[in-house]
């Protein structure tokens, strides 16, 4: 993958980010600022997702640990794990949010 097809998919999985957030009715802030977005829950903590542009990643931090995620043509996947990147978000935001979501691309 090439720089450019990297920026036009991580962009889009930031954008689908924001829009199932939105989705969730989970109230939940985010900020998206230059290939960084912060997702914080009511209990003050966040989830920090942003573009790692050199290493054509997706890094994940949460309350608990960090993930790094690479994306294998169908979907983007931790480099530890192995876990699909949308499963392993629902997951986080479901401990952070203190609720049960299920978050997707639509």
């Amino acid at each position: 993958m090439n720089d450019s097809q990297y920026n036009l998919i991580a962009d889009e999985l930031l954008l689908a980010i924001e829009e199932a957030i939105e989705d969730s009715g989970v109230d939940i802030d985010y900020e998206g600022v230059g290939g960084l977005l912060t997702l914080t829950f009511l209990n003050t903590s966040k989830v920090i997702i942003n573009k790692q542009a050199p290493l054509h990643e997706i890094w994940v931090a949460t309350k608990f640990n960090g993930h790094h995620f690479t994306f294998n043509n169908e979907s983007w996947t931790d480099k530890r794990s192995g876990d699909e990147f949308w499963q392993f978000l629902s997951k986080a935001v479901s401990k952070q949010a203190e609720t049960e979501l299920t978050l997707s691309a639509q």
